[in-house]
């Protein structure tokens, strides 16, 4: 199994990245942190997904992403392009507040996951998400951010750049969700 390749960016497609690695190019898919300029050095933590008909490498930028993308796998019915699908969309943290707090409509939010694989993904990753997947911590997931999140998504912006905008939001922001999303506006300013 390859785990992790170092080398330099020879393509940067839009779903994946060819890294020249002495003499020799991997075609590795990732998320959207998994680009670069050509030329660039990179190291990516890869998981290799055989099949019958290929071996595919999914490269990411830290192992605590590979893990968390191979435990994806372990739901029945996420394959390797749904999983990376939901990394691509949710951030690890996302993932896991949705998880923890059983919120299977966040999940419904990746395209393809529809709301019975977003149930099946709550139930079959609860007990593994106890273990933990690394050390972060898992904060609890508010209605209010998730109205806010809301709000931002229906203004046009992607899922992951408002859980970015909520994130950033500071710790004595007010409970009223207009505020939030006045602030959170601001974060894209």
């Amino acid at each position: 199994m390859i785990a992790l390749l170092q080398g330099t960016i020879a393509v940067d497609g839009r779903d994946h990245v060819i890294l020249l690695c002495g003499g020799v190019g991997y075609k590795v898919y990732g998320p959207p942190t998994v680009t670069g300029a050509v030329g660039e050095h990179l190291i990516l933590h890869t998981s290799m997904v055989v099949r019958e008909d290929s071996m595919t490498l999914y490269g990411f930028v830290t192992p605590a992403e590979r893990d968390l993308f191979e435990t994806l796998l372990t739901v029945s019915g996420v394959g390797p392009k749904v999983a990376l699908s939901i990394l691509s969309t949710l951030s690890g943290d996302a993932l896991r507040n949705a998880i923890v707090a059983d919120r299977p409509e966040i999940l419904s939010r990746v395209p393809g996951i529809g709301k019975k694989t977003a149930q099946k993904i709550l139930f079959e990753l609860k007990d593994k998400l106890a273990v933990g997947l690394d050390s972060a911590p898992i904060m609890p997931f508010s209605d209010i951010n998730s109205d806010v999140i809301d709000t931002l998504v229906a203004l046009g912006y992607s899922i992951v750049e408002a859980q970015t905008a909520v994130q950033a939001l500071p710790h004595d922001a007010p409970d009223d969700v207009e505020e939030r999303v006045r602030l959170a506006l601001q974060y894209f300013a």
